[in-house]
């Protein structure tokens, strides 16, 4: 059958696949299973609840949850009859869900949990209008999800199938919210052709992948990221499993033993500045064998032919220490897809070495997402690039090496926002993502900064903080970097250290440890920091190099307002919350 609506997918697999696991996660410390059949049902008692309720084509419904199976179920729900879903971040602010509903006109809200309900309930009088509020989670305050339920006779199946054939490709299916890192976010507009093109070159190019594998989900669901992901998922009957937060991956990833998954290079470097940890709290031969295989995936280059020698070693460092890292993963990952943000290169370098592939891809909300995807073939692979670009998108590049994207993925627009769009979307159809970038050896695209990030030294030079700061977060000892210098002689950094790896490392050097403000200021400290900058800096010119570096007792984070729902540095608030700090460094 054809996949023309976001909600087809689900009766493809019904029909091509069929799963016992369509979806999973943990209830009371059990897997907890929904098969596709079930899954439909589900589907179309919700569906004839939401019709009994009145809710109409074009109705706005929001969805506000950690990842779990009900969040799928009320997408499909809503979708199938015609309604618009508008995901929001469970992590966001109340003042952020304030601005969405009355921005969209959300009349009802589904839930996650109590407290989430408790945040959409503490801004109503800033609301236009009343919100019915539905949780996912049965409580004594709120509605439960599930008294909407309605079993449906044949006069409520007739009314959803006519809903259902009314629904082109071409309709509007979404409407996602860009997290941004300036001003209010803006409503993305996504038709069910722009995600269901985008899913369909996503499979096309996908390694191979056998109906039942499994797939771990973590990332929020309503990122377009992971969105995408599960209509490609559910095309190829693959079983998802949702993790049970983000502080059980690890332990998920044991017990699901999932064939692959999505993440974001933030969680990637925080699995490897763990491993590397335990590394430093080895001893002797141990020791020597983990940086020794370390030290050999940091020269591997999957495209490249090795040496005889080199791939003994390699082996060796593999049956000894890599394959305890794919045990961590499960014992079964093939790949890892990493978007949404850059990569370290060493990380690339260093998980293929370990045999654990690591398949960039790269694109924007507004692009459903993927512009580019890594191919599993090591041959094809360019380390620092983010693959070549996938079936049915073009790309050219502007005058500033801005990348331009065009494609049957490419938005319809923001919503409420024409001048918006105007300024993003050109007249022959071309998106301009705000990137720089090049193609390498005509292929490979590679991604070199953001074009509003980049910023001019006061001696003219121009600086792409992104380059340096993911060069410098290859330093186990730093946990988040920001490049400044605007108009200044140089660039500095303000740095947060990896509080963990600093307290191993005095306690090998003997340095009694008090408190991370005080470490902060110790000396020894500040040499050992001053080490990483002057060893980091090599990579860089003379005008890049960082000549000077702030070190920060706290971590920024999404509720502290430094980091947007998708982990990216809001740099203007930061410069306004360290302003006095960055004054001191140009003092």
């Amino acid at each position: 059958m054809e996949i023309n609506r976001l909600f087809d997918t689900l009766d493809y697999q019904l029909e091509e696949c069929p799963l016992d696991d369509s979806l999973a996660n943990k209830v009371d410390g059990k897997w907890q299973t929904i098969s596709t059949q079930e899954f439909k049902e589900l589907v179309n008692q919700l569906s004839a609840g939401l019709i009994n309720k009145e809710v109409q084509k074009d109705d706005k419904v929001g969805i506000v949850s950690f990842n779990r199976p009900e969040w799928v179920i009320t997408d499909f729900a809503v979708t199938q009859i015609g309604a618009i879903g508008v995901p929001m971040y469970p992590n966001s602010t109340p003042g952020d869900y304030a601005f969405i509903i009355n921005d969209a006109s959300i009349k009802r809200v589904f839930c996650g949990d109590v407290e989430i309900c408790e945040k959409i309930e503490s801004v109503k009088d800033k609301l236009n209008q009343p919100v019915e509020l539905y949780c996912f989670d049965e409580n004594q305050k709120f509605e439960f999800w599930k008294n909407l339920f309605k079993q449906p006779g044949q006069s409520d199946i007739d009314e959803i199938n006519a809903r259902r054939d009314s629904i082109k490709t071409e309709d509007l299916a979404t409407i996602i919210y860009t997290s941004g890192t300036t001003g209010n976010p803006k409503g993305v507009m996504l038709s069910h052709k722009n995600i269901l093109s985008n899913s369909a070159s996503v499979e096309e190019i996908f390694p191979n992948v056998e109906k039942g594998y499994r797939t771990l989900s973590f990332l929020p669901l309503c990122h377009i990221f992971e969105r995408t992901g599960l209509y490609t998922y559910m095309r190829l009957g693959v079983s998802i499993y949702y993790a049970e937060s983000m502080d059980t991956i690890g332990e998920n990833l044991k017990e699901v033993k999932p064939q692959f998954f999505a993440t974001v290079p933030r969680l990637l470097e925080k699995v490897y500045d763990k491993i590397v940890a335990k590394g430093y709290s080895l001893t002797g031969i141990k020791k020597q064998l983990f940086f020794w295989a370390l030290q050999l995936g940091d020269k591997y280059e999957p495209n490249k032919s090795h040496s005889f020698i080199y791939k003994l070693k390699l082996a060796i460092a593999n049956k000894l220490i890599f394959s305890k890292w794919r045990e961590a993963l499960g014992g079964n990952v093939q790949f890892i897809v990493s978007g949404a943000a850059a990569l370290q290169p060493r990380l690339a370098r260093v998980f293929w070495s370990a045999q654990i592939k690591i398949l960039e891809a790269y694109g924007l909300t507004e692009t459903s997402p993927g512009i580019s995807f890594t191919r599993d073939d090591p041959k094809d692979v360019r380390i620092g690039c983010v693959g070549p670009l996938l079936p049915r998108v073009e790309v050219k590049f502007g005058e500033d090496g801005e990348i331009l994207a065009k494609g049957p993925s490419v938005m319809m627009g923001y919503f409420n926002r024409p001048d918006a769009t105007a300024e993003v979307l050109d007249s022959d159809g071309w998106f301009h993502t705000g990137d720089i970038g090049e193609m390498v050896e005509g292929r490979y695209l590679k991604i070199t900064d953001r074009k509003k990030e980049i910023f001019k030294t006061s001696g003219g030079k121009y600086i792409a903080p992104q380059l340096i700061e993911n060069k410098f977060k290859e330093s186990t000892l730093i946990e988040q970097v920001m490049v400044i210098g605007e108009g200044e002689k140089f660039p500095s950094a303000l740095v947060v250290p990896a509080f963990e790896v600093l307290r191993d490392w005095c306690e090998i050097k003997k340095i009694n440890y008090t408190t991370d403000i005080e470490m902060i200021a110790h000396e020894r400290v500040l040499k050992k920091f001053q080490k990483e900058v002057d060893r980091l800096n090599k990579s860089f010119a003379q005008y890049e190099k960082i000549k000077k570096i702030k070190l920060l007792p706290t971590s920024w984070t999404i509720e502290s307002g430094e980091l947007t729902p998708t982990l990216k540095l809001k740099r203007k608030v930061i410069l306004s919350k360290y302003q006095a700090d960055i004054d001191s460094l140009y003092a």
